[in-house]
């Protein structure tokens, strides 16, 4: 009998490209075990989509000037193409926004709301009297109380301080920059604290979950759990289908873990089964739910969305929640709301899908944050990928290919042999148990263990000698490559699906390896014919991810962000400033001509773009240490950051900063540096960014204008 398999993915918002961080903290690992559980033979739902709704999305199409729906539709259409390029196979990938999810979430809040466990109460929010309206969380920005760092109306985006309306320094409404008012409104809240007991009971029994994901969820019921606002007061939303309150939407925090339930349905009425969903979520007998995320949604799954299903009623719990921690860069989160990250159309275009999938299989940040490096990426692709496994299945086939154009009998075996033999097997049994406990760095482990074992048994049999002076002998040892091959393309297909598909194809396979079994791992291989075989992997090169430091330009530019302070008329020039502006430890005069373009008071207090290294220049009188960087297009532009501190250094992912103690303005002007479409600056295709967000320009300007 098999098992149904249920496999819920955090589901990624819509208001920017997907980046690592989230293919490694769910998207990966997710993928990794439904495939592994689709080659036992096992029945897997495996459901996620774009959250196209919440603040996030809104605050981007403000800034843009557009409606939601074009970044949500822009976003979309972006990350299936991400997925589909990674291999990344789903049930069904939706969306929130569609009517189906509406219809679906807004049942399960009437439900609720009959049964008693949401109800009204008025609640302390700011609201701003310009803008004329009730401000959710992230539409107040203001300072922090412990970190002074810039923090938005329930969390400080540096120290991750979360805090309460009191809390927070010098509040304003991120939209029109006023001060807002303390003012009640009557909101509905879920009564989460009449599930406390329950879910205690509940999780008595988790033992075998992460410790980190266990202890997290039970410390959050020892503190005592709080009832929690389920409404917001936003346009674009799911309504609330109740008289009084239709004029909130429900809070993204509910109404994103219903997509789980929402996406079932909906796969099951697409596919024209419109009951089958049942199948996965009231059979408690044969159905186990697995939900992926990273540590930050560890809450919302191990205790907020179990007990709305408690609250439903008769639907399935959670069986494991196998959160990851963080994948980081240089030690900080990847962030799509502070917009740092390695983005995954990015790193698409240049990079094999599954040398990245593996990269992040053997580096998985399965028990503590782990940090993406560009240097160990190159190491482990032209060592691992490369060197190691690449190697032993060119080797094999080209040989096999070469010198006897089938797949070679097996003849009598040695001790050798059938130690070999005993390891394939062994492997097999560990890469599955390492899978099915979710223990997916330990899998892939293993699977390369096996083919550096197969690399010794090759090169201690030596078949180039064996062909001319025993031809059967040979024919033996290249049946067992052959056969480590082939339980190794059986192996990986969960973790780098593109390149065991291809191996299947070298072995003489002419239909898909999604047709067989993982026990097809351990059976022999067939008689059949060896087509010319093709290298899997290619070695990456230094430069693939970064010029040669020596010819390259961009490293030693030595840009930072540099708040103006002040902003006076150059007394010689009509056209230009003097500004004073503000590092890290310094105070520095630059002059930069764009008194055409900006009263004083659009400058003082912004933080701009300064390239700091320039050699000192003598601008009519006037010393300038240093040079403000801008955009030309049918303006000029100065390019501002709206994260980061004064002194934060510029920089791209692919490139190691190395900044010169002076650099020559010749020398800049080499640099070809422009405008993608929303207005950030790109270099080589890369947005240029602080550790804390992107670098744009502050006026519309046509894509493609220089920066100069």
């Amino acid at each position: 009998m098999t098992d149904r398999i249920f496999i819920g993915v955090a589901w990624p918002y819509a208001n920017g490209p997907m980046h690592l961080g989230t293919l490694a903290g769910c998207l990966l690992p997710a993928d990794i075990f439904a495939r592994y559980h689709r080659l036992r033979g096992n029945q897997v739902l495996m459901v996620s989509g774009s959250d196209e709704h919440g603040t996030p999305i809104t605050i981007k199409a403000e800034k843009e000037g557009v409606s939601p729906q074009v970044i949500v539709d822009r976003y979309h259409k972006q990350h299936t193409e991400s997925l589909k390029k990674l291999g990344i196979v789903f049930e069904n990938f939706t969306r929130t926004s569609t009517d189906f999810h509406k219809k679906i979430a807004q049942d399960m809040f009437l439900r609720l709301y009959e049964k008693g466990y949401v109800y009204p109460k008025k609640m302390e929010i700011f609201y701003c009297l310009t803008c004329k309206r009730f401000l959710p969380d992230r539409y107040v920005v203001g300072k922090c109380p412990r970190c002074d760092g810039n923090a938005r109306g329930d969390q400080c985006d540096y120290c991750g301080k979360t805090m309460g309306l009191d809390e927070l320094v010098d509040p304003r409404c991120s939209t029109c920059g006023e001060p807002p008012e303390i003012r009640e409104a009557l909101h509905l809240f879920f009564k989460l604290s009449h599930f406390e007991k329950q879910l205690d009971e509940w999780l008595s029994d988790k033992e075998f979950w992460k410790p980190n994901v266990l202890n997290f969820s039970r410390n959050w019921i020892k503190e005592g759990l709080q009832d929690r606002a389920i409404s917001r007061d936003l346009e674009w939303g799911i309504s609330i289908p109740l008289q009084g309150f239709t004029h909130q939407c429900i809070y993204v925090w509910f109404e994103a873990v219903i997509g789980y339930f929402s996406a079932s349905q909906e796969w099951a009425y697409l596919r024209g089964e419109p009951e089958r969903w049942k199948e996965w979520w009231m059979d408690t007998a044969t159905a186990k739910h697995y939900y992926f995320l990273a540590k930050d949604n560890i809450p919302f799954h191990s205790i907020i969305w179990p007990a709305i299903l408690m609250g439903y009623g008769n639907l399935q719990l959670p069986y494991d929640i196998p959160a990851n921690e963080y994948l980081t860069l240089s030690g900080e989160q990847f962030s799509k709301s502070k917009g740092f990250g390695i983005w995954l159309p990015d790193i698409l275009q240049r990079f094999n899908p599954d040398a990245i999938r593996y990269y992040l299989s053997i580096n998985m940040p399965e028990k503590h944050d782990t940090d993406w490096s560009w240097k160990d990426f190159i190491a482990k692709t032209n060592n691992e990928l490369v060197n190691t496994y690449g190697n032993f299945v060119h080797r094999v086939l080209v040989f096999a290919h070469k010198n006897f154009g089938v797949i070679p009998p097996l003849g009598d075996l040695e001790s050798g042999d059938t130690e070999i033999l005993e390891e394939i097997y062994k492997t097999v049994d560990t890469v599955a148990s390492s899978i099915h406990q979710c223990h997916f760095k330990q899998g892939i482990k293993e699977c390369m263990r096996l083919a550096q074992a197969g690399n010794k048994y090759f090169n201690d049999n030596a078949p180039w000698k064996l062909i001319t002076d025993k031809p059967k002998r040979c024919q033996t040892v290249l049946h067992i490559c052959l056969k480590i091959l082939k339980a190794l393309a059986i192996l990986t297909t969960p973790y780098m699906p593109h390149q065991a598909s291809q191996v299947w194809k070298m072995l003489g396979h002419g239909d898909s390896i999604g047709n067989y079994d993982w026990d097809e791992a351990t059976r022999d291989v067939k008689k059949l014919q060896l087509p010319e075989p093709v290298v899997l992997f290619k070695k990456i090169e230094e430069s693939s991810v970064g010029e040669d430091i020596k010819k390259e330009i961009f490293p030693h530019l030595d840009l930072q962000l540099a708040e103006i302070t002040q902003v006076k008329k150059h007394p010689r020039s009509d056209s230009l400033y003097v500004l004073s502006i503000k590092l890290k430890k310094e105070k520095r005069k630059i002059v930069a001509g764009i008194k055409k373009w900006y009263s004083p008071e659009e400058l003082v207090g912004k933080k701009a773009v300064v390239l700091t290294n320039i050699v000192p220049a003598v601008i009519k009188g006037i010393t300038s240490h240093g040079m403000l960087i801008a955009a030309q297009g049918n303006r000029i532009c100065a390019l501002f950051t709206g994260e980061g501190k004064p002194g934060d250094h510029i920089f791209i992912q692919t490139l190691a900063r190395n900044p010169q103690s002076s650099l020559e303005l010749k020398d800049f002007q080499k640099l070809k540096m422009t405008t993608d479409k929303e207005g950030y600056i790109l270099y080589k295709k890369q947005r240029l960014q602080t550790k804390k967000g992107y670098i744009y320009t502050d006026k519309k300007i046509p894509e493609g204008s220089r920066v100069i």
